[in-house]
């Protein structure tokens, strides 16, 4: 392993990104996603912050969100800010060693968030069709627990996918043809045949993209199904607009990733990467604090709190 690093030819790449987009689309560009990725930031951070602080919101539903949250924010943050100065800079370069570790990050924090969200789904399910045993099924236990097996299998996934990424030395062009660094196209940079790297990466997808997708469905359709004969007509649709637009983010984030991680190399280009890309990389985590936090009640409350504690505070320090 140490004598094909040491052949390796190439020790940086180039970011192409949004580079052959004239002066004015490039602008436009950077305007926009400046706006997008503040609103993700800001979004994410208020919902960690309440979740976190507010003693009133202490199910399990709020203690995943928080993580949700936090997530978000750790995703948007891997990708999102280098993007944002390539729009405006000349110099696309990225060393070898700063590509790895984005590419981990990208990994560690996304493989989490998939499996996460199979656990929320989880968690909604047994709320709604189990009420009397919810408690015991999602104890404050049971709810750490699940979050540290998200955490350590992103932590351990990243490290297993990093080294298929790079297990070849680099020796042929060196230009990334997306806003970062995404291992199927810096796979297809390899030497040698990038074939056997491809497969094992398309067989983890179908660990942490298709088995938690199919989780998610399934648990959305058995609370769909236990609400139609036992709630009101008012109820069933609120709840159908709730289960419709988490499963709308849920498609969002798994079959743009499912485009980049599990089609054959083939099919892809730099027009169609880039949007399925920015899709799961900003999008949805702008979307999440929406669809699953702003929208609720409880959220409101704890924010209107929050509100209230911050000017409290600022008008008894004057």
């Amino acid at each position: 392993m140490v004598d094909l690093w040491n052949s390796s030819m190439v020790t940086e790449f180039i970011l192409v990104g949004f580079e052959k987009s004239p002066p004015a689309t490039r602008a436009l560009l950077f305007t926009l996603f400046l706006v997008l990725y503040s609103l993700a930031m800001a979004m994410n951070g208020l919902v960690v912050f309440i979740t976190w602080t507010d003693p009133r919101l202490s199910s399990p539903m709020y203690f995943f969100l928080g993580h949700l949250a936090f997530l978000d924010v750790c995703f948007i943050t891997t990708t999102i800010p280098q993007m944002l100065i390539h729009l405006v800079v000349k110099n696309h370069t990225v060393s070898l060693v700063s590509c790895m570790t984005q590419m981990y990050l990208v990994f560690f924090v996304g493989v989490a968030e998939c499996i996460l969200l199979a656990f929320m789904a989880y968690d909604r399910y047994a709320a709604i069709c189990y009420p009397l045993s919810y408690a015991q099924f999602m104890s404050r236990q049971v709810c750490v627990r699940l979050v540290a097996i998200a955490w350590i299998f992103g932590l351990i996934n990243g490290i297993f996918l990093e080294y298929i990424s790079f297990r070849n030395p680099f020796c042929r062009e060196n230009h990334v043809e997306n806003f970062f660094c995404e291992a199927p196209i810096v796979i297809a940079l390899s030497c040698g045949d990038p074939r056997f790297s491809m497969k094992l990466i398309f067989v983890d997808a179908i660990v942490v993209l298709l088995s938690p997708m199919v989780l998610i469905i399934t648990s959305y359709a058995r609370i769909l199904a236990s609400i139609l004969g036992t709630t009101s007509s008012s109820g069933r649709g609120k709840t159908f607009s709730t289960c419709a637009s988490h499963l709308t983010v849920v498609i969002f984030l798994y079959t743009s990733a499912m485009f980049s991680y599990m089609n054959p190399r083939s099919t892809h280009g730099p027009d169609k990467d880039k949007p399925f890309s920015l899709l799961y990389t900003i999008i949805t985590p702008m979307c999440n604090p929406i669809i699953y936090s702003l929208r609720n009640k409880e959220m409101k409350g704890a924010m209107v709190r929050a509100f209230r504690r911050t000017n409290l505070a600022q008008a008894e320090s004057v």
